[in-house]
């Protein structure tokens, strides 16, 4: 694993321009003296944890990806409020799971190192670690991030299941991302798991007329909607049948098929980037997805971070200092 991932390293850092370490302030030896146990600490409960049961994986990612499009990866995610008006307090972010790991991690670091392990690095550490319990693709995770003190329901402003793809492509244009990252990132709902609330406007009365989204492929409607009845809002329904248990690139067959069971998924044959990208990844038996995704959950890792003297060092994630 060691030679593998140092190989890995050199992919990135080519991909990256340059060194990861001390990029935007990031570095990845940046707890060598002070916690130098860090990253193993993390990857120990993690795997306790995921290992037990592997849905967390892709909770996990959510949890992970839902913090970074607000306010940056800087764990605002994780706060609680007691006016449940923070983040977490959110429509998009209640059905959000696995705060029980980080809390863990980041409980194990404060015996070991306490005070110096920010939430916002222990997020970042168990988002890759848990991906790659289930035999997913790893990353290097620059660190360094601080925590930060505003959580806000009322900023929460993320990536919309129903949107088209002009709007997604704003979304992470925002956010210093590009088409090709929307796509590659995308590509985690090949372990995403949802429910039929969310979709069943979507093959029962998509315009008002008791009919279905005409971009969805008839028969996977069909199948829908045996799982789903009208009045169904909890049933779960995966979002790469036959594969939610495998962190590979059969999302991408899925969507080439017109299966995808989001308008966001659907969309991203509208555009001819991501659909040249889906269709590439269908040829190739998705030959470069996972060096393909770790190199965009290397560039979220840097969305709007604080680091230096902003924010601060949480003792608890849930809680402000």
């Amino acid at each position: 694993m060691a030679i593998k991932n140092l190989l890995v390293l050199a992919v990135f850092l080519s991909v990256l321009g340059g060194s990861v370490a001390n990029s935007k302030g990031l570095d990845l030896n940046y707890y060598k003296h002070r916690c130098p146990d860090a990253e193993a600490i993390v990857r120990r409960v993690t795997v306790q944890y995921v290992s037990r049961q592997t849905s967390l994986a892709a909770a996990l990612l959510r949890v992970y990806f839902h913090d970074c499009f607000v306010r940056g990866c800087d764990g605002s995610v994780l706060l609680k409020s007691p006016n449940k008006d923070a983040e977490r307090d959110a429509i998009p972010n209640l059905s959000l799971r696995g705060y029980e790991v980080v809390d863990a991690a980041k409980s194990a670091l404060e015996k070991k190192c306490p005070g110096v392990v920010s939430c916002a690095d222990v997020l970042a550490l168990v988002a890759r670690d848990a991906v790659l319990v289930i035999n997913g693709p790893w990353w290097p995770v620059p660190l360094g991030r601080r925590d930060g003190r505003i959580s806000r329901k009322s900023e929460v402003n993320l990536p919309s299941p129903f949107a088209g793809i002009a709007a997604l492509k704003k979304n992470f244009f925002d956010k210093g991302l590009n088409t090709k990252d929307l796509v590659v990132l995308s590509g985690a709902h090949t372990i995403g798991i949802s429910n039929c609330g969310l979709i069943n406007s979507r093959i029962y009365n998509f315009t008002g007329k008791g009919d279905f989204d005409p971009s969805m492929n008839p028969s996977y409607v069909r199948t829908l909607k045996k799982r789903c009845k009208p009045t169904d809002f909890r049933t779960s329904v995966e979002m790469d049948p036959g594969s939610v248990k495998k962190f590979d690139s059969h999302y991408f067959n899925i969507v080439s098929q017109k299966k995808g069971l989001f308008t966001s998924d659907s969309t991203l044959l509208d555009d001819p980037e991501t659909k040249r990208y889906i269709d590439t990844q269908v040829a190739t038996a998705g030959s470069s997805f996972n060096k393909d995704f770790s190199e965009s959950m290397v560039k979220l890792g840097f969305v709007e971070i604080l680091t230096g003297n902003k924010g601060e060092i949480r003792r608890k994630c849930a809680f402000v200092n």
